[in-house]
């Protein structure tokens, strides 16, 4: 059975148990997840955070989109802090399938049919597989400091040894509050001192035993047999230095993403996995190879 079949039946699975809704309807949906749409363009940019963050990640990025006329759609996946924790399904998410089941249900109760959709570090799988499912939702994805495994493996280059995540998720485990600060700070770059502040923050309004579940589930994921699936068109942002997403990642998602020579690649001259928080700058000049010309 091929990845994108395997997808289409645990989809349906999903949508059977009706696990946020009542006989089937998604009201409520937009509240759970805190949706906001802002701005009334005619393009769509839907804007997906990653693990520990939540939507005020795109905070510094955000108004010069407005400003150019977007129509832009942000959320927070179930996670996040922000998110209610008592609605975090532990089976839902075992998987990034939880997570795509949920931006799809979102974009259908706003009747999007179209977008650019911007996934950071794990949004960008999930954007992938959101695209796999449905196509002609997906205008174009940017992959924002993304990777389909963390984990080395013979001839790849995700950037961790088992023993290393063991050990970062033992850290979280027996300190939350000191793994947030070390791990805010590796992450996003020890000199972006507001950006690391705000990244912990986010990180410490995540219930811990929600972070280690999602964290083990991100970390020790493996979804690069779903590339070869992914027909949209791709732009892949990645900083020249990255501890959680190195340079190889990258190019291995030139690589081996569906549409032959339709996925583009910038390398930010900056390091840390938070460029929009930490050099936005740079990330908005990447954004305009692909969303400002098309506009």
């Amino acid at each position: 059975m091929s990845p994108a079949k395997f997808r289409f039946l645990v989809t349906i699975v999903l949508l059977a148990g009706n696990i946020y809704c009542e006989a089937g309807s998604n009201h409520g949906i937009l509240d759970a997840f805190n949706a906001r749409v802002l701005g009334s363009g005619n393009k769509t940019l839907v804007l997906s955070h990653g693990f520990g963050s939540d939507q005020t990640v795109w905070q510094k990025v955000l108004p010069y989109f407005l400003k150019k006329g977007f129509k832009v759609i942000t959320f927070d996946l179930a996670f996040a802090g922000a998110a209610d924790p008592s609605r975090f399904d532990f089976n839902r998410y075992g998987s990034f399938d939880g997570y795509v089941h949920d931006v799809l249900l979102i974009l259908d109760e706003l009747k999007v049919d179209e977008c650019v959709f911007v996934g950071h570090s794990m949004s960008a799988m999930i954007g992938s597989i959101a695209a796999i499912q449905r196509p002609n939702l997906f205008e174009h994805l940017i992959l924002l400091g993304g990777s389909p495994r963390y984990l080395n493996a013979p001839g790849y280059e995700g950037g961790f040894e088992q023993t290393a995540i063991d050990q970062l998720f033992r850290s979280l485990k027996s300190n939350y509050t000191a793994w947030a600060t070390g791990f805010a700070s590796m992450a996003v770059g020890s000199q972006f001192h507001d950006a690391v502040h705000k990244f912990r923050k986010t990180l410490l309004a995540m219930r811990p035993d929600i972070a280690y579940f999602v964290g083990k589930q991100v970390f020790e994921s493996d979804e690069r047999s779903i590339l070869r699936e992914v027909k949209v068109p791709c732009l892949v942002i990645q900083s020249k230095k990255d501890i959680i997403a190195p340079l190889f990642v990258a190019e291995y998602l030139k690589t081996h993403l569906g549409r032959k020579g339709k996925t583009q690649v910038e390398i930010l001259q900056t390091q840390g996995h938070f460029p929009q928080l930490s050099i936005p700058s740079l990330v908005i000049r990447a954004f305009q190879r692909i969303i400002l010309t098309e506009n």
